[in-house]
């Protein structure tokens, strides 16, 4: 049987296993140590099985993923996002959807602390939704609101999915995390745009807050110190080239713990469950990364990512022509996959192929990550609205796609946006 047919049924075989439920870093490491063998001989197979696994494990650039998430985590325990939604509505509480706006906002802070979509989105499902209800806003813009601004965990760095990227194409994470922050701001700000229109267009759906006197909006705007010092260390140490992206995600999980105990708001038991949940999520994310390696072996052997390139470089539609392909694709895949799964199992595909056709790496890693984000809410396997789901037991799957469709509108135009316009992405990393 040839390579090619190989490559093929290898491919059908992750997806039926992905249909069967079987977990997709297991999925990728079956098929392609599997794969592996067929074309070489058991003895190899094997042999990478172990090594690559040590490998990955004994890495001292991998360690940017636990760290980082263990950083949201002490975040996250130590109560930082209800104090973001305090400030922020505070100061946006009295404008039409301003308990929406308010949302975003926070979820935009707690972000730059937390690094995951999933955290964020479930976070604020306990924190902002029994206000936004408490106040009249219908079920469906409340669910959609929390939606929309959970994507903001992955964009606005410290992010793990640009961590896992740069670290698949040998790309600068501290760069990529950079990279992350115009377009960060620009998402809050047509997601808060967003509200603002909907409010302006239909006037009764949406109410409007009193006024906060300025003595509370000064009080809640002092309990946001600590988030603010936490991102101005890590983000302006990297950007200022005092540490390396693992280096920041180190001293952020430190400052993240020695801010928490400071403040009396991390207690022994808080502290065991933030080291059990980082456990947790790196255990689940190194096995899809040691089974995406896996994968990648068969995939070289193969040759598919060079056969990928010629083929969609030779189709003659032109280079943007070929990034509408795999934008489509990524959001056909986001419908269907995890979003750290779609990365990693795609990325040593397409990277090639944007070499190939001239596009910035750093450019195309926030265009991934967009794009990622779209499929976190995108209809019908939308990651952050199963998680809301998942909190809010009452709420309709269909309501919450109901209520997030305007913002994947505003998703698709920022995108355009941003492909037009790739120094909106590289004008902060140009200056590091």
């Amino acid at each position: 049987m040839s390579a090619d047919a190989v490559a093929v049924i290898g491919f059908v075989s992750l997806f039926v296993l992905m249909l069967l439920r079987v977990p997709v870093g297991m999925a990728m490491g079956l098929v392609g140590v599997s794969g592996f063998a067929y074309l070489t001989s058991g003895g190899p197979a094997l042999k990478i099985v172990g090594h690559t696994t040590m490998r990955t494990v004994t890495d001292f650039n991998f360690a940017v993923v636990p760290l980082f998430l263990l950083m949201g985590a002490f975040a996250t325990t130590s109560g930082m996002s209800r104090e973001l939604f305090r400030a922020a509505n505070a100061f946006l509480g009295h404008l039409r959807g301003g308990l929406g706006i308010a949302t975003i906002a926070a979820c935009g802070g707690f972000a730059a602390i937390c690094g995951s979509s999933v955290a964020t989105a479930a976070t604020f499902s306990k924190v902002a939704y029994p206000e936004m209800r408490r106040f009249g806003y219908p079920q469906s813009f409340a669910t959609g609101v929390i939606a929309a601004g959970g994507t903001l965990g992955i964009m606005i760095p410290p992010s793990t999915v640009f961590a896992i990227y740069g670290l698949i194409t040998e790309q600068d994470v501290g760069k990529l995390f950079i990279a992350g922050i115009v377009p960060g701001l620009l998402a809050i700000s047509m997601y808060m745009v967003t509200i603002t229109l909907i409010g302006y267009a239909r006037p009764g759906f949406l109410p409007a807050g009193q006024p906060t006197p300025w003595n509370e909006r000064l009080s809640a705007l002092k309990d946001i110190w600590a988030t603010l010092l936490l991102f101005s260390f890590v983000i302006g140490g990297l950007y200022g080239g005092l540490f390396t992206a693992t280096e920041a995600a180190g001293a952020g999980a430190g400052g993240a713990f020695l801010i928490g105990l400071a403040r009396r708001k991390l207690t022994g038991p808080d502290i065991l469950r933030a080291l059990l949940e980082t456990t947790r999520v790196t255990a689940a994310v190194f096995t899809i990364l040691i089974g995406a390696l896996l994968f990648g072996y068969f995939l070289t052997i193969t040759q598919t990512p060079q056969k990928v390139t010629a083929f969609l470089t030779g189709l003659g539609i032109g280079s943007y022509g070929v990034l509408t392909l795999i934008m489509l694709m990524y959001l056909v895949l986001g419908c269907l996959m995890d979003a750290l799964a779609m990365i990693i199992l795609t990325v040593p595909i397409i990277f090639p192929v944007i070499k190939e056709l001239g596009f910035d790496p750093i450019w195309f890693g926030v265009i991934i990550v967009m794009t990622v984000e779209l499929g976190l809410i995108h209809p019908p396997v939308g990651m952050n609205i199963f998680v809301i789901k998942s909190v809010i037991e009452d709420a309709k799957i269909s309501t919450i796609f109901y209520g997030v469709m305007p913002f994947i509108v505003t998703d698709i135009l920022r995108l355009i946006i941003l492909i037009a316009f790739p120094i909106i992405a590289l004008w902060l990393p140009s200056r590091m």
